[in-house]
């Protein structure tokens, strides 16, 4: 047999069936094997290509997710990490507060130096206050200087202490800063209620007290609301971001409100405060 004889071409077919029964069903096979064998490696080639794509995009998105999750938990460190270098010592704070103040003396302990002007007149005018009086004089009239001069400033040391004990001066206690405690709106293990979504679901059906204004009024829809579930497990600040009708808004709040505590969400494995969303719905019976 020539090696160059292609056995799948119809002219080797023919031949090969020559006087033979062609509809039987082994002459199309024969002639149609290659384009079968064809499609069979393009179908392989196509499937590897998407295998191979797939497991790409799925290494990167793993790798994208653990890149922003360290870069999460990098922020929230820097975040206390400048909460801890703006806080005071107790400490330092108390020395700073005991430092003594230097004591200022009133205006009216300080002592003043009289100028005497010299102006020449004649004798007759002179008074006689305005004579210059001798030591001897100066010494009988001491007391009754002393006495007149004190409101204006003295030098004796006990005048001075009296009237530095009158002297008040009030220490303002620096206030006390009221840190919030900060929200998270996502955390590594969300807040759960006791026994699942099914039970939270049965919680609300069985507790909801439909408005009767919204009953009359044929008023339905989902209300979505949005709480903290506190890092004790309790419920707080119930705020509604979807809103249908003002009934139904109130008796939804009042429902999240009264819900029973939560399983707390956890943070680098401490509870902490997370905003929890969930929707309310309110259906009529016999509507669709």
């Amino acid at each position: 047999m020539p090696k160059d004889v292609d056995l799948s071409s119809r002219e080797w077919c023919d031949l090969v069936f020559e006087g033979k029964n062609k509809d039987f069903g082994a002459y199309e096979m024969r002639t149609t094997s290659t384009k079968r064998h064809n499609k069979a490696v393009l179908y392989t080639l196509i499937g590897a290509i998407i295998v191979v794509a797939a497991a790409v995009s799925i290494a990167k998105l793993q790798e994208y997710i653990a890149e922003r999750r360290l870069a999460e938990q990098a922020q929230q460190e820097e975040v206390l990490i400048d909460m801890s270098e703006n806080e005071e010592p107790e400490e330092e704070q108390q020395e700073r507060l005991e430092q003594p103040k230097p004591e200022v003396l009133p205006e009216e302990v300080l002592n003043t130096v009289k100028v005497t002007e010299l102006r020449i007149v004649e004798d007759e005018k002179v008074k006689a206050e305005d004579e210059i009086k001798t030591q001897d004089e100066l010494k009988e009239t001491e007391t009754a200087f002393g006495q007149k001069d004190n409101d204006k400033g003295t030098e004796d040391r006990n005048v001075t202490r009296t009237l530095k004990e009158e002297v008040v001066v009030e220490k303002k206690e620096p206030e006390k800063k009221v840190e919030k405690e900060e929200v998270f709106k996502s955390v590594e293990q969300m807040p759960t209620f006791p026994g699942g979504e099914a039970a939270l679901m049965k919680y609300l059906s069985s507790h909801i007290q439909y408005p009767t204004m919204a009953q009359e009024n044929n008023v339905q829809g989902r209300v979505v609301v949005q709480f903290v579930v506190t890092k004790t497990g309790k419920v707080g600040d119930v705020r509604v971001v979807r809103s249908v009708d003002k009934d139904l808004d109130r008796e939804a709040v009042r429902v999240c409100k009264s819900l029973p505590n939560f399983v707390p969400g956890r943070q680098n494995g401490q509870p902490v405060n997370v905003w929890y969303t969930l929707p309310v719905t309110f259906k009529l019976q016999g509507t669709n």
